[in-house]
């Protein structure tokens, strides 16, 4: 496995790819079903690489398995946290260790910015990330805020990692 910045050669279409098929696969039974169904190919890939985005990549036998995103807080009242905005694998890599090492990737990446506190949102159902952040050193702050996907209202809850 190697975890690298993601780079001019990476296809901005297959990692979009990763996050659509995260998406169907973590999100089945919280997100409306006909909403994942509707996602199209190539959903994120123009926003993969933002200014002031990080993006990481996991490979595994030169296939892009998965990839995560952080930045500086993207919330004006935690402005001095850095934010682990994503992190999103292919299913058959969900629940074999890969997701450890990326997020411990995220957390190091954050500190070398200068961030000691760091904070992530997770939907209030999504029980299996849930239990992945936590195992990780991040709890839950018990701050929430409402979102709306696919027509959906869903409670999105604020973790916190302080160092």
């Amino acid at each position: 496995m190697d975890i690298r910045y993601l780079s001019s050669e990476d296809d901005l279409f297959e990692i979009s790819s990763i996050y659509e098929k995260s998406w169907k696969y973590a999100y089945k039974d919280i997100v409306p079903q006909d909403f994942l169904d509707s996602i199209p190919a190539g959903r994120w890939a123009d926003r993969i690489g933002e200014k002031g985005i990080n993006n990481l990549v996991v490979m595994e036998n030169g296939l892009l398995v998965g990839t995560a995103s952080f930045c500086r807080s993207r919330w004006k009242e935690y402005s001095d946290y850095g934010e682990v905005i994503s992190i999103y694998f292919l299913p058959e890599y969900i629940g074999k260790g890969y997701g450890k090492h990326l997020l411990s990737k995220c957390v190091e990446e954050l500190k070398k910015l200068g961030f000691s506190d760091i904070l992530l949102w997770v939907l209030e159902d999504n029980h299996r990330a849930r239990n992945f952040y936590e195992k990780n050193g991040f709890a839950y702050s018990e701050e929430c805020r409402i979102d709306t996907i696919g027509g959906k209202e869903l409670r999105e809850l604020l973790y916190v990692c302080k160092q």
